[in-house]
């Protein structure tokens, strides 16, 4: 039993309010060579990071509460400036079996290397563009460039990309057209779940190697 709290603790991220940014929603059709080549910015300065956070809180399921450590945010456009995308990859789960099962971490090797994989956290192609085989394209596009990015920005790469996939509401569909690989199916428990009484929508878990010989790296950390 705690004492009674004396203060409440001041949180940033909890208390704060995401700023709404005017944004064309004209409905953008057509056939995918319509719409490139697209163009990947990433969200640095205050504008386009403002702009990132309203199109996350506004327009994704699970909306967006802040990013806590290395992260990285990317605006896509086509090729006349339109908005059509946005992606953050951030922390890797700490812990996932089928994720480590596949790499054959150690647990020694995962909390030393874990910053060498980065999750998929949102991926939103925003609701009044429709375009068939848009999503697959914008995720090639990412994983030929994330490596070289996050070695820009931290100073280190990334070998392995993860995300996960409500089953309850997607098929995975443009992460296996862009040669993602399956590799398992969540227990639907939360990373909270102390007493195993809390449930979540179960996801699918998907893999992409950035290089061949990831398995290596992320046992001794060499690059």
């Amino acid at each position: 039993v705690l004492p009674a709290r004396k203060k409440t603790p001041s949180n940033g991220f909890r208390t704060r309010s995401i700023s709404s940014v005017h944004h064309d929603t004209t409905t953008i059709e057509g056939s995918l060579q319509d719409l490139l080549p697209v163009s990947v910015e990433i969200a640095r300065d205050r504008a386009s990071v403002s702009l990132f956070c309203c199109l996350l809180s506004r327009h994704h399921y699970l909306g967006y509460g802040g990013t806590v450590g290395e992260n990285m945010k990317y605006l896509i456009r086509d090729r006349y400036g339109r908005l059509v995308s946005c992606l953050l990859f951030g922390s890797a789960a700490w812990t996932a079996a089928c994720r480590d099962g596949y790499v054959g971490w150690t647990r020694e090797s995962r909390e030393r290397n874990l910053h060498l994989v980065t999750n998929n956290m949102r991926f939103l192609v925003l609701p009044w563009v429709r375009v068939a085989h848009l999503a697959s394209h914008i995720l090639g596009i990412i994983v030929r460039r994330i490596r070289d990015d996050w070695m820009t920005a931290y100073g280190h790469p990334v070998v392995l990309l993860e995300t996960f996939v409500d089953t309850t509401r997607f098929r995975g569909t443009c992460y296996r057209a862009a040669n993602w690989r399956y590799v398992g199916r969540t227990k639907g428990r939360s990373r909270n779940d102390r007493y195993n009484n809390l449930h979540v929508p179960v996801k699918d878990m998907y893999l992409y190697p950035l290089t061949s010989h990831f398995r290596e790296i992320l046992a001794d950390g060499r690059r």
